[in-house]
């Protein structure tokens, strides 16, 4: 196979995860409304992406066994694509909507213990037991990888199960950390923003983040 096949799937992945706010986006916000530890937001990362990219690998080797053509593949692909992000906007809106009920109703109140301020909410453990990455599992799972089936069909047409094998483990590894790595500057970022109504809407602003995110793609094309 041909240096320069792997180097687009590099290329590809990359671009194809940094320009998709919904490959990092959503764990970003959710992990700092739920106050998950960052072990426990790559780790949600990690099996999201995964599930995002071993069911396009799924229906790419299935199509080639079976010998279909890219475009009715790239048509399953698309109608994929169009469930996820109605499943982003969805899940998103109604997350939202309920952050927003919670940060409304319960305000965040402050206790002195000694030299230490500590601030929470009511209800925070109720909230963290809603809080749930299984609904992002889900989503991505249901969520495709367009790009790969093109790239896996010039060795799928050369009959080499290697190159079909290199361009997947290439394009894979790349969007993995792309994700993990953007998500980490995310949390980065939202590190510095601070007080009391930034803990109160969080949830609220987790959940519009993840609906804009789905809106972009169904409406954007990102």
């Amino acid at each position: 196979m041909p240096s320069s096949l792997y180097l687009a799937a590099a290329f590809i992945a990359l671009t194809h995860t940094l320009m998709g706010p919904d490959h990092y986006l959503p764990f970003v916000m959710m992990g700092r409304a739920g106050q998950w530890s960052r072990s426990k937001t790559y780790l949600v990362t990690l099996l999201c992406g995964t599930a995002h990219v071993i069911s396009s690998i799924a229906i790419g080797t299935v199509g080639i066994a079976l010998g279909i053509g890219v475009t009715r593949l790239e048509g399953i692909e698309a109608t994929r694509g169009e469930l996820a992000a109605w499943a982003l906007i969805a899940f998103g809106f109604l997350y939202g909507a309920w952050g927003l009920r919670r940060a409304l109703k319960h305000k965040t109140h402050t206790h002195f213990h000694g030299s230490h301020e500590h601030s929470h909410a009511p209800d925070s453990k109720a909230a963290k037991r809603q809080m749930t990455p299984w609904a992002l599992f889900v989503i991505f799972g249901l969520g495709p990888c367009e790009p790969l089936i093109p790239l896996l069909m010039y060795p799928a047409s050369q009959r080499s199960v290697w190159g079909v094998a290199a361009v997947t483990a290439i394009f894979s590894a790349v969007t993995l950390i792309v994700m993990l790595g953007a998500v980490a500057l995310g949390m980065r970022g939202l590190s510095f923003v601070k007080g009391n109504w930034a803990e109160r809407f969080a949830h609220c602003a987790a959940g519009f983040a993840i609906a804009c995110s789905g809106l972009a793609i169904r409406f954007l094309g990102i």
